[in-house]
């Protein structure tokens, strides 16, 4: 389902969605997962401007949101649970702020981490506490990349091996989405802002990624609205967020006050079998799915809601 803006519906949605009312779809746990907006001043320095966004664009041929814009991030790899080095706020503090247990609050920073470098090249870690890399560009960082996305090496090994500890406080905490219970593929997604390091430079490497930009927010929410750069509910929303800020720094400081309840759509099945998605406090992404079948006559009673 794809409307004339940019937003992008799985056409498997409104069949799946239906046999969840039945009872006869299995739901899927979703994933815990982090996404991170790599952020940097424009050419005004962000004086009276706004931020630029690092985005990618999915290739056409991932299962998941294939062609649509997205954000470096991926799921939790188990061994995003072991100790790292780490500088700034511990996992107690990331445990509080994201509502979950101190293990899996740090496994999803470190994914944040972790799939930020796979995805763009940057690393948010440093030799020193208040220190940063600054250039991963070398064959020596591209081989432990690829180990990475490879699977071959943990987050952690990696870390140890280079002397570096996690930067934690360069991330800031924006978002929670969580794919719709009638997804296939289902994610619990932390969305968190960082500022690109200075002397680090974005890289085209992910290889889930076609095409990756640097974009002022209201260029990339013009593209959604015409039509030309297709996003997910959540990634859009991103976008609109930061339109109030001026510079990089404005966003991060804005992190503080941020709800974190998570946002997860809802679906209903009206007596003529339309499907109706809604996204709760998200009503622009509203969707009437018309001209299926009627819903049999021993199915839930009009209105059922799917959560």
């Amino acid at each position: 389902m794809t409307s004339m803006d940019g937003s992008a519906f799985p056409p498997a949605w409104p069949e799946r969605i239906r046999a969840l009312a039945r009872g006869e779809l299995a739901v899927v746990p979703p994933k815990p997962a982090a996404t991170v907006l790599l952020l940097r001043d424009g050419a005004d320095g962000g004086d009276g401007g706004e931020p630029m966004v690092h985005m990618l664009r999915r290739r056409t041929s991932m299962a998941f949101a294939g062609g649509a814009y997205a954000y470096p991030g991926g799921g939790v790899d188990p061994r995003d649970e072991r100790e790292v080095r780490w500088a700034g706020p511990g996992a107690a503090h990331w445990a509080a702020v994201l509502g979950v247990p101190e293990v899996s609050a740090q496994a999803v920073v470190c994914a944040a981490v972790r799939e930020t470098f796979e995805e763009s090249g940057v690393l948010l870690a440093g030799p020193e506490d208040g220190t940063v890399v600054e250039d991963t560009t070398g064959d020596d960082w591209e081989r432990d990349r690829q180990a990475l996305v490879a699977r071959e090496l943990g987050f952690a090994d990696f870390l140890a091996r280079r002397g570096l500890a996690l930067r934690s406080d360069l991330l800031a905490p924006w978002a929670r989405w969580i794919t719709p219970e009638f997804e296939e593929r289902r994610y619990d997604t932390w969305f968190f802002l960082a500022r690109l390091p200075e002397g680090q430079r974005t890289r085209d490497v992910s290889g889930e990624a076609d095409r990756t930009v640097w974009l002022p927010p209201s260029e990339g929410v013009e593209g959604y609205g015409r039509g030309e750069m297709v996003m997910l509910p959540p990634t859009i929303t991103m976008l609109r967020d930061l339109l109030p800020y001026s510079s990089a720094d404005a966003a991060l400081a804005a992190a503080s006050g941020r709800d974190l309840t998570p946002v997860l759509a809802r679906a209903e099945l009206d007596a003529s079998g339309d499907v109706v998605l809604t996204w709760p406090g998200h009503e622009e992404f509203t969707r009437v799915v018309r001209g299926l079948p009627a819903p049999p006559s021993d199915g839930p009673a009009s209105g059922g809601e799917c959560r």
